[in-house]
């Protein structure tokens, strides 16, 4: 058996197990797990087999089998990386299924970029970026501070400098986030959706030993993984509990940030996760944009008077992003819409909500709200009263350090 049919194969069996309940990215993981006869260059190749396969399904008949499918995949996309020019904005609507259509905006250079090759981007430790640069070469400079594009094909995970948490591999939007959040020394944050700690490790290294962050999440395993990355990292001032997002919150103490990067229906990851595609249902965004309020009304309790409320998710629906702000804001008047820059363009006027689209800043789609609750920011104290009635006057936002 040829070499080339062998990985063939092998794509094909993965394929052939991917369903709703079993996405493509971790059926790979598990047919990965422990095989040595697979070298780190043949797992690179079945899962590009995988990947285009998922991209290019729209063009597909689902009755011809994967080996078929795979074939013609393998020929869209030469055409594609060689002329995209070829493919009509009409055409790459067949990229996404129909129903998004009626749920978000869908930009023809976003479909575009769907069927590009996904960026890898790591973030250093706070002005590490050079000198991480230079050890791994095939690096580029990132539009944010600590950002690298990566374009080599090494095994980072391998990398020593990683094992010693060096840098970290973090999506550029998701860096974004962070510097929105903009956390200062000797705060204390709640990441409510921690999952494996890769915003929370942000938010500390932001501020520094001199600050802590409560990490959540829903599930434990996830909670597990963040511990392992802390400590490669070496950092320790973080606490972590689970929190399902209900009334129940995890402590009684109040923070001075809270971020609630919720679970949404991923349409922002479509690049990187092909197959979530062709799984994911209208009326998935639905149950989800009901958690993603609930999360918020529940995680805002915690807040200190003159605290920072972050919401965050990975997704461009209507119902999930400005549909989610508008019905928070109707429910909690009393918070404030907080302006921050945005930090892939610092110079342009503050902002209090924002789209970061993947043909725009080469990462994934993400969407960012702000808002501020009454009272003076924390470690403030408030203005003493006059006498006299005074001009109030507006107060500058404080602009993230981007």
């Amino acid at each position: 058996m040829s070499n080339n049919k062998r990985l063939r194969d092998f794509a094909v069996r993965v394929i052939s197990q991917f369903d709703r309940e079993h996405p493509a990215d971790a059926i790979l993981r598990r047919e990965f797990r422990g095989r040595k006869d697979i070298t780190r260059e043949e797992s690179w190749h079945i899962s590009r087999l995988v990947y285009s396969h998922f991209r290019w399904y729209g063009w597909m008949n689902p009755e011809d089998p994967p080996a078929k499918r795979i074939e013609r995949a393998l020929e869209l996309d030469a055409e594609f990386q060689n002329n995209p020019g070829l493919f009509s904005p009409t055409e790459l609507r067949r990229a996404v299924p129909a129903w998004l259509f009626d749920y978000a905006e869908v930009p023809d250079d976003w479909l575009a970029s769907l069927q590009q090759p996904v960026k890898l981007w790591l973030r250093t430790k706070p002005g590490q970026a050079e000198a991480v640069a230079k050890l791994l070469g095939s690096t580029k400079p990132g539009p944010l501070p600590d950002s690298l594009l990566y374009t080599g094909r090494e095994d980072l995970f391998r990398i020593p400098e990683f094992q010693a948490g060096e840098f970290q591999l973090q999506d550029i939007a998701s860096q974004a986030v962070g510097w929105i959040c903009a956390p200062q020394p000797k705060q204390l944050w709640w990441d409510t959706c921690a999952g494996e700690g890769g915003k929370m490790l942000h938010l500390v290294a932001l501020m520094g030993v001199k600050g802590s962050v409560w990490a959540t999440d829903r599930a434990e395993w996830r909670l597990q993984r963040l511990k392992l990355r802390a400590r490669r990292c070496q950092v320790f001032n973080y606490r972590i509990a689970i929190w399902e997002g209900g009334p129940e919150l995890p402590t009684d103490l109040r923070f001075d940030g809270i971020l609630v990067d919720a679970p949404c229906s991923g349409v922002g990851t479509w690049q990187r996760n092909p197959h979530a595609r062709w799984t994911t249902l209208p009326q998935d965004v639905m149950e989800l944009a009901a958690k993603q309020k609930e999360m918020l009304h529940n995680a805002v309790a915690a807040l200190k008077p003159g605290g920072k409320l972050i919401y965050s998710v990975c997704t461009t629906t209507w119902a999930e992003t400005r549909d989610v702000v508008k019905a928070f804001q109707e429910a909690h008047p009393e918070f404030e819409p907080l302006p921050f820059q945005n930090p892939f363009d610092p110079s342009a006027p503050p902002v209090t909500t924002l789209q970061i689209w993947p043909h725009i800043h080469g990462g994934n789609g993400m969407f960012v709200a702000a808002w501020r609750k009454p009272g003076p920011p924390p470690g403030e104290e408030p203005p003493p009263k006059s006498k006299q009635p005074q001009e109030a006057k507006p107060s500058s936002p404080q602009a993230p350090q981007a």
